[in-house]
């Protein structure tokens, strides 16, 4: 196990530095990164956020967290703004042919702006959360995000789009760490979470069936028609919220060898191509954002265009277009790219147009 124990390095004296708010949601990892901060000599304070009535159970799990490792907890509603900023957006996005990324959204505009702003109220300077990734001062008074030790956890790509008044004061713990590290801390302080499975599903959506979802909050996908690969009208489809780029599987027809979804039309048709052809040359995108509010430069970077995606060589003009150095799998419209400069969160936008 790692014996690596800090909050990050811009956190390194902690004479006026005690008081942090860490945002709890029950889990292993906001636990055990209170635990780290505690050690460090912090005075925690913890926060779990309602989002959704989806989430009594996640306020549940912190409440009996808070407990365990005896520290004071603050419940937040943001239901207004979850459903407002979050999850429309979501279903609006799906119903239009695009993959939106309901964390990207969450994290800048409700999650992290309420945790800062209820440590505001409480007088704290600091905030936390359990999140794999690190800030640090790349230059005096200028903060950004850099992945993980831990390829295999970096959730840097959540986070891109936060800017230097929440990178300022936010603290990382974890970015040091494996995740079996986490959880054998956590079972070495009998923390009743340490072997909980890690969620995989949209946290308002812990069914995972967002199609059901987003018609039950009376959207409707756009209809049309399958077109296929050697242009061919294959028939009405579901509707395009039941699909995205690069889907292979649950098409619902047989064309006697794999296809996947290759272009969703602003009419509602579904354009199919041939399984191996799912590869695309550049993107466009829109809405950049950057740490320090400037200008993402042109020039040559790597690229995630899905968090779980490896990063890809590319070039950006320095306004809208990336044109990939070798192709790259399926970048899907309503999907973020994030760029990288080595460990280095640069920026990213949502991906618009994916090119040939």
């Amino acid at each position: 196990m790692s014996d690596i124990l800090f909050p990050g390095s811009q956190f390194s004296t902690y004479e006026t530095q005690d008081k942090i708010l860490v945002g709890l949601s029950g889990g292993v990892d906001s636990a055990v990164c209170v635990h780290i901060l505690r050690d460090q000599g912090f005075a925690v304070t913890g926060a779990v956020i309602r989002f959704s009535d989806a989430h009594e159970g996640a306020v549940a799990a912190a409440r009996r967290a808070a407990d365990s490792l005896g520290i004071p907890l603050e419940v937040i509603d943001a239901s207004e703004e979850f459903n407002k900023l979050v999850v429309e957006p979501f279903c609006r996005e799906y119903c239009t042919g695009r993959t939106p990324n309901p964390c990207v959204l969450c994290n800048p505009g409700v999650k992290m702006k309420l945790l800062s702003q209820r440590a505001d109220e409480l007088g704290i300077p600091f905030i936390a959360t359990g999140h794999y990734t690190r800030v640090e001062e790349t230059e005096p008074g200028v903060y950004k995000l850099c992945r993980a030790a831990s390829t295999a956890r970096d959730q840097s790509y959540m986070l891109y789009r936060l800017d230097q008044s929440i990178l300022s004061r936010l603290c990382l713990p974890l970015g040091d760490f494996e995740k079996e590290d986490i959880r054998e801390i956590a079972r070495g302080l009998g923390l009743p979470c340490a072997d909980t499975p890690d969620s995989m599903e949209i946290c308002f959506i812990p069914d995972g069936d967002y199609a059901s979802f987003i018609t039950k909050r009376g959207f409707e996908g756009k209809a049309g028609r399958f077109i296929g690969p050697d242009g061919q009208d294959l028939g009405p489809h579901q509707g395009v919220l039941h699909y995205t780029l690069g889907q292979r599987k649950g098409l619902g027809l047989a064309l006697g060898k794999p296809a996947f979804i290759k272009a969703i039309c602003e009419n509602g048709d579904v354009v199919l191509g041939w399984a191996g052809e799912e590869f695309f040359s550049g993107m466009k995108l829109r809405d950049i954002a950057t740490p320090d509010g400037k200008p993402l430069p042109a020039g040559s970077y790597t690229v995630k265009v899905r968090s779980a995606a490896q990063p890809a060589a590319c070039h950006f003009d320095g306004v809208d277009t990336v044109a990939f150095s070798e192709p790259a799998r399926a970048p899907a419209p309503g999907q973020s790219a994030v760029f990288y400069d080595g460990d280095i969160v640069m920026g990213g936008g949502f991906i618009t147009e994916s090119i040939f």
